[in-house]
């Protein structure tokens, strides 16, 4: 990403101010017209294909060039698939009711008069985020789906595929009438800075990075605007003595298996002392055999020379690769401390066969989401249900949990007189 300037940029200020006059004229806009964009915004993706995937091979070559990390490589690569994946979740916003002023009953009244409350747009969003060309295009269609304008901020490495989606995006927006300054692509060159953008906090009314936690963390620290933190990688699973071993493989191996970014992807295991040997090695065996990379702590190491050891530093940080951690623990109670000291506090499981350990994980785990014998994998265009996300919060202000329409919303309390007084 983009490194820091001593000065802020006049330009970044002026995308912002645009991008805030476009927003009061957007969440004027009627919904079936911003469903119309979307559907055009679809096309023009379809149509623009080919050259966005040009775009996206001149970025990988330089980047391959630039010895940039396996690991933002395949974030950056944008298949056919990933693409197609893209163009449908916009026709499926398309078809989505629209979320805003959707009157629901305020908690209080006051005399002689009516409270209600509706949904509003936020705004102004920023998304900061590092190589997933793919991921500006389907924040814009979450945004104008909301109402909200969208300014982009992406890495160099994606700058290419990146400048190609925006026009695209941008001609569907001028075909239907909207404002251009709906969507804005801010430049991705190393003398601009994150800063400059995220202290915009007159115009931006929230911030959301995107990629890996030294990027979230660098926004989260120099930010004045509101921030939503997303998070990636470093789910916990306890797996109890009752817990069976095929639940407990298909759990893990199935949470890695959402692309490009397993988001909800588990790589630290918790397992009860008296858990039988003959089922790590044989859970282990099968996980090398998927091509993961297995590390123990110091008890497993003793007892299992052949495992790497695992460090104290990893236990609190993501791999963000298929690299799982085994962990011994005394009994849930401890499994449940060692979780919420170190866990991104994002999607927490625990495989059993009890109800009493069940409710006790779910009460006293303090993550956004927990699962039960269920996989956390994420996906951003689920099959079941009306929903679409961007990903996953682990943060306890704005939002948390998955990030979908209603999070780029906020809350109106009108009051209605009767004409009394």
């Amino acid at each position: 990403m983009t490194t820091d300037s001593l000065h802020p940029s006049p330009a970044f200020a002026q995308a912002a101010r645009r991008a805030y006059q476009a927003s009061l004229e957007l969440a004027t806009v009627k919904g079936i017209d911003r469903s119309r964009t979307l559907q055009a915004m679809a096309q023009a993706l379809k149509r623009e294909a080919n050259q966005i995937l040009e775009a996206n091979t001149l970025d990988l070559e330089a980047s391959r060039e630039m010895a940039v990390p396996e690991l933002i490589l395949e974030w950056l690569k944008l298949t056919p698939e990933r693409l197609q994946t893209t163009i449908q979740i916009f026709q499926r916003l398309s078809e989505l009711s629209d979320p805003l002023r959707r009157v629901m009953n305020a908690s209080h009244q006051i005399e002689h008069s009516q409270i209600y409350c509706q949904l509003m747009p936020l705004g102004v969003i920023a998304l900061i985020y590092e190589a997933f060309p793919e991921l500006g295009a389907i924040a814009a269609g979450l945004c104008l789906k909301t109402g909200n304008t969208l300014i982009l901020k992406g890495g160099s490495e994606a700058s290419h595929s990146n400048a190609v989606i925006v026009q695209a995006l941008q001609s569907a927006l001028q075909q239907t009438g909207l404002p251009g300054e709906c969507l804005q692509l801010l430049p991705s060159d190393q003398g601009s800075s994150i800063r400059d953008l995220v202290t915009l906090d007159h115009y931006l009314n929230l911030v959301i990075p995107y990629g890996r936690p030294s990027l979230v963390q660098q926004v989260v620290r120099q930010a004045t605007a509101p921030v939503l933190k997303s998070a990636m990688g470093n789910c916990y699973l306890y797996w109890s003595p009752t817990g069976s071993l095929e639940m407990a493989r298909w759990v893990i191996a199935d949470s890695h298996q959402s692309e490009p970014d397993p988001v909800n992807a588990i790589e630290k295991v918790l397992i009860h002392r008296d858990q039988k040997p003959s089922s790590l090695t044989t859970l282990w065996n099968s996980l090398k055999e998927k091509g993961f990379e297995i590390r123990g702590d110091a008890h497993l190491v003793e007892d299992f020379p052949e495992l790497k050891p695992a460090q104290t530093s990893e236990w609190g940080n993501a791999y963000l690769t298929k690299t799982i951690a085994f962990k011994v623990v005394e009994n849930l109670e401890a499994a449940i401390a060692w979780i919420n000291h170190y866990s991104s506090g994002h999607a927490d499981c625990i495989v059993t066969e009890s109800y009493q350990e069940s409710r006790q994980f779910a009460l006293g785990i303090n993550s956004a989401s927990t699962y039960i014998n269920a996989s956390p994998r994420f996906s951003r265009n689920p099959k079941q249900g009306d929903a679409v996300f961007l990903g996953m919060s682990n943060q306890k202000g704005h939002r948390r949990g998955l990030i979908g329409l209603e999070t780029l919303t906020t809350i109106k309390h009108i009051v209605q007189g009767n004409g009394q007084f």
